[in-house]
């Protein structure tokens, strides 16, 4: 007998909801072939099988919390297909309704508004007051919208505004975000910076060594330059302990809606070129789109970087992901009319660099020189 357990999903990540099996009691599975679907605070994730046979125990249902680690299914390695029968619903007595659904509804003297179930006179007059049964809230028992409840909604007069459920993944990222905000002792600086690299590779061409050059791409090069120099924001905070990491480890955040952000992470960053750099974006973007982004795609982090995510944005003041001690933002690249040395009107590329820092392990003046040595990379063109 082979156990399926709940793996790592990333970290500070200690549970996960199970969103849907890909596999019934009794059907054979591959090694390696998606088992189900977890969703944590920074993605949903198909788990892969760890061996090839017969699914013959289910412990966790669709729907359920699981804590890392924790067994969720059997699977025999040497059952046949189909030796293992799937729970049947049981046959209701000669005695029930023929078809209870139908009963119910036509006694009960309630019906549907908008996906709210309500009575014939709350419906009434929620319509002649042109108000959505969704955005109340009832007070009735089970939540129902009692007529004053509806009474109240109408004096108020109509409304647009409705509740909306989070995604899983949004639900989480907020509390690990929540976590974070309330654990670290925030600071931040923000540093205006030459960003002539950036405005030579739009304006001359993107392609490189086979490959279209991304802004991120070159502002992690010149990221990685700057935490070698700076080690200590290369860091995690832990049990009033700092462990500066050796390898530079760059998360990257991506935002999506209605499932949230999530920041898969480009390993071993000082190794890669800025070519090999943008192809591990790429990839990593690919394997987003398809909801393919795996553990190893999204553990490890030792420090975030966070783009701008508008054309319009002059600077953000991130969120330290814990444990990490720090977090980039990149503004949006601006051309300005300046005064050379001989007095004269020049156009200038510059970009605001804003650093969220750990107040435990770092001071503004020492993040205001980070940021001017992430601006020496980004004055010199991809390649140099």
């Amino acid at each position: 007998m082979a156990e399926v357990t709940l793996p790592s999903l990333g970290e500070s990540v200690t549970e996960g909801i199970i969103t849907r099996w890909f596999k019934q009691l009794g059907e054979y599975v591959n090694r390696d072939e998606p088992l189900f679907e977890v969703s944590t605070d920074k993605v949903d994730s198909e788990m892969p099988s760890p061996a090839a046979g017969v699914l013959v125990q289910i412990l966790a249902a669709e729907g359920d919390t699981v804590e890392t680690g924790a067994r969720v299914a059997v699977i025999d390695e040497n059952a046949e297909p189909g030796s293992v029968s799937p729970p049947t619903a049981p046959t209701p007595s000669s005695s029930a309704p023929a078809n209870p659904a139908n009963v119910a509804s036509s006694s009960a003297p309630t019906g549907s508004l908008s996906g709210v179930v309500v009575s014939p006179v709350v419906r009434r007059i929620l319509a002649d007051g042109r108000v959505e049964a969704s955005t109340i809230l009832g007070t009735g028992p089970g939540g129902q919208i009692t007529r004053r409840d509806a009474e109240r909604a109408v004096a108020l007069g109509p409304t647009e505004e409705k509740v909306v459920s989070l995604s899983n993944q949004r639900r989480r990222m907020g509390q690990h975000m929540t976590l974070s905000a309330l654990s670290i002792p925030h600071g931040f600086v923000a540093v205006e910076v030459d960003a002539r690299a950036l405005g030579d590779l739009a304006r001359e061409g993107r392609e490189r060594d086979g490959v279209s050059i991304s802004d991120e791409a070159v502002v992690i090069r010149a990221l990685v330059g700057a935490l070698e120099e700076f080690e200590e924001l290369n860091a995690s905070w832990m049990n009033e302990t700092l462990t500066v990491h050796r390898s530079l480890n760059i998360g990257v955040v991506r935002h999506g809606f209605p499932e949230g952000m999530v920041i898969p992470v480009v390993h071993a960053a000082s190794s890669l070129d800025v070519a090999s750099t943008e192809r591990r974006l790429q990839e990593l973007d690919r394997l987003r789109d398809a909801r393919q982004l795996g553990a190893d795609d999204l553990i490890g982090g030792t420090f975030t970087l966070m783009s701008s995510p508008s054309p319009h944005t002059v600077v953000t003041a991130p969120i330290i992901i814990a444990p990490q001690v720090a977090a980039l933002s990149v503004g949006s690249r601006r051309v300005l009319a300046t005064l050379d040395d001989a007095g004269a009107l020049v156009a200038r590329d510059v970009v605001t660099l804003g650093l969220s820092f750990d107040h435990r392990v770092c001071d503004p003046l020492v993040a205001a020189r980070f940021l001017e040595r992430v601006g020496e990379g980004l004055r010199v063109a991809p390649g140099e």
